[in-house]
């Protein structure tokens, strides 16, 4: 079990501990789904992993699927700790934009967003909102939901945890 050599094993040991620590607890965060906000791409329930390194080197696109923390204070940097509170939604409104609903089609800078992924109807009205430079549009999938009992809109680029790995 051990092998020929027990300092060679007992490295091996050490260097996929330490790997499974750094994976499973720095860099992923498992969430689960509650509500049916995401349907039909994700049901409620469902579990999900957060890659929290998926922006290093972009920022987020529009419609990728993150998790927001509504507990971090004014950009308090990356934390060890996963946020205990998350919402998973969709990204629809990039910074500069101006983004509105119109007869549940979303409107970006006046013109349609196509979405895919939305396969529910919808007939949501909203009037337009212009998104600052470190702020994004955030919705969940399922917009034939009343709009009260729906979360979304503007949230900041700090409170962004990760990508939602599929």
């Amino acid at each position: 079990m051990i092998g020929r050599n027990p300092r060679l094993t007992l490295l091996r040991v050490l260097i996929w501990g330490a790997a499974c620590f750094f994976i499973f607890r720095i860099a992923l965060v498992r969430v689960q789904v509650s509500g049916i906000s995401m349907l039909p791409t994700y049901a409620d329930h469902s579990k999900n992993w957060i890659n929290r390194f998926a922006f290093l080197w972009h920022e987020p696109r529009r419609g990728d699927v993150v998790a927001i923390s509504f507990n971090r204070a004014a950009d308090p940097g990356f934390r060890l700790e996963p946020p205990h509170v998350m919402l998973v939604k969709r990204i629809i409104g990039l910074p500069g934009e101006t983004v509105a609903f119109a007869g549940g089609r979303v409107l970006i800078n006046g013109a349609v967003l196509p979405e895919p992924y939305e396969k529910l109807p919808c007939h949501w009205n909203r009037p337009p909102v212009t998104l600052a430079a470190d702020e994004y549009f955030i919705v969940g999938d399922n917009r034939s939901m009343p709009e009260s009992d729906h979360y979304f809109g503007v949230c900041k680029r700090y409170q962004i945890v990760g990508k939602v790995l599929l």
